[in-house]
């Protein structure tokens, strides 16, 4: 199954408090909700994204066309998983924790999925910094080859700008695949839009070939706005702005887990992290649906290998005061 039960709406509605998801708290960015507002809806946008994949390519400083649109970081997922069954893959390896996606992209093209397995160059390879669930940096450095470019790495960026815990580490990105999902970051995940940056040296073709496989106008206009507006200074600056109110959120959050008794893992360096209950996995179940029907979403860890866990995203201090006070309610019940 796909990774989507994780965050926002759901059979109850919309939680008044969701840690299930790793959104920018501190948003919708004001600046990108404006320009969707503004978005031009009476025409197709253009099939070819040109202007959009420039934009694009000027922020990151690579030639625009290494640059490949993409409907979400899932349609990506999904479309590079094929693409590398048509060159030949046969193995995916993924984090020994990881989205949920990676494995199932891989399963719906019947290629073999295995806990970083298969030796570099027989498949694709998957990469999330700072990790998914696990907010941690990634353990595949070391073992990279110099010729990463022919060997299928792609690094998912999808919570590389909200990095807390310092600055993020500096990598060599030319000879990877890239996968960028600004919505989370941006705080606006109900709009979907993703772009993927092809190795410095790929061949033309071969990137015409993954665009091939997507269906026509893969993005809409509100998408292309979002991106658009992703790049511009003013988005960059309110999302400077907001990692400093993530960090003050994030040590309360940590705080509160201290108090509540929840064991945090070690090494998280996002605005999420993976916390352990002080509870029996059966009571653990009866307790999140609980506190959702409190309002109150947390996300269940059981599908990322790590049972008895929950992976929370940073809260405003008002979400973290409810989760406290429904906690203790239930807990004393």
């Amino acid at each position: 199954m796909a990774d989507n039960e994780h965050g926002g709406t759901d059979a109850l509605g919309v939680p008044a408090h969701d840690f299930s998801t790793n959104r920018n708290a501190c948003g919708p960015c004001p600046e990108a909700v404006a320009a969707l507002q503004s978005a031009h809806l009476a025409q197709y946008p253009d099939p070819h994204y040109t202007a959009l994949r420039l934009q694009l390519a000027a922020f990151h400083a690579v030639a625009p066309e290494r640059l490949v649109i993409g409907g979400s970081s899932s349609e990506l997922i999904h479309r590079l998983t094929q693409h590398a069954l048509r060159q030949g893959a046969t193995k995916v390896s993924l984090p020994r924790h990881s989205y949920g996606d990676y494995a199932q992209a891989a399963q719906v093209w019947g290629l073999h999925t295995d806990a970083r397995s298969p030796a570099w160059g027989e498949g694709l390879h998957w990469a999330c910094e700072p990790s998914s669930p696990l907010g941690r940096v990634e353990d595949i450095w070391q073992a990279l080859p110099a010729d990463a470019s022919h060997h299928g790495l792609v690094l998912d960026c999808a919570y590389r700008p909200l990095w807390l815990e310092g600055p993020a580490p500096q990598r060599d990105m030319a000879p990877l695949w890239q996968l960028w999902t600004p919505n989370k970051a941006l705080g606006m995940t109900g709009v979907r839009a993703a772009y993927a940056i092809a190795p410095e040296g790929t061949a033309q073709a071969q990137i015409d070939a993954l665009r091939a496989l997507a269906p026509s106008w893969v993005v809409g206009a509100h998408g292309v706005a979002m991106l658009q507006a992703w790049v511009t200074p003013e988005v960059q600056a309110w999302l400077a702005r907001s990692l400093d109110t993530l960090r003050h959120w994030k040590g309360r959050q940590l705080a509160l887990c201290e108090r509540l008794g929840w064991a945090v893992l070690p090494g998280h360096q996002a605005n999420y992290f993976v916390a352990r209950l002080p509870l029996a996995q059966a009571d653990m179940t009866t307790r999140l649906a609980a506190l959702r029907s409190q309002g109150i979403k947390l996300r269940d860890a059981r599908s990322f290998g790590l049972p008895g866990h929950v992976r929370m995203g940073v809260m405003a201090p008002v979400a973290q005061a409810a989760l406290a006070r429904a906690w203790l309610s239930l807990a004393d019940a």
